[in-house]
């Protein structure tokens, strides 16, 4: 039971972590390439919007990427364990496939993210292993 809650601790913990470094991300990304006064929010405008970003400003994403995914699957597995540290990390692979899949991104954006994202969730996952446990149980061996 002690080791369920670990898992559920871990995973809103790392989730919460890796969607607030997006958003960090994400701002960044609106600061430098804002979107139009004039935009509507279509699916064609946004498809524009994206095709038009600066390779720089991609450039820039391609690492920011990873570590937000090497901090959530980090997190995960130091608080959990590697189940908790899986579900983060398949979560987050799916998140990139869909997000370039269905956004007209340049093909070496696409190549670099799905190379160190994935990179980024297997390091994650080995460098979190806890050395120690985190919490120490008080009433063990009373």
């Amino acid at each position: 039971m002690r080791n369920a809650l670990y898992t559920v601790v871990a995973i809103v913990a790392a989730a919460t972590v890796v969607l607030v470094l997006l958003i960090a991300v994400e701002a960044f990304s609106a600061v430098v390439h804002p979107f139009p006064e004039d935009f509507g929010g279509t699916t064609e405008e946004i498809c524009l919007h994206v095709e038009r970003y600066p390779h720089w400003v991609l450039a820039v994403v391609v690492p920011a990427w990873a570590a937000a995914a090497f901090a959530g699957v980090w997190l995960a597995q130091r608080i959990g364990n590697l189940v908790s540290a899986t579900i983060i990390g398949l979560l987050l692979v799916a998140s990139l496939v869909l997000n370039i899949s269905m956004l007209p991104y340049p093909l070496w954006f696409k190549m670099a993210t799905l190379v160190t994202v994935p990179a980024a969730v297997i390091l994650g996952t080995r460098l979190g292993h806890p050395k120690r446990p985190l919490f120490v149980d008080s009433t063990a061996g009373s």
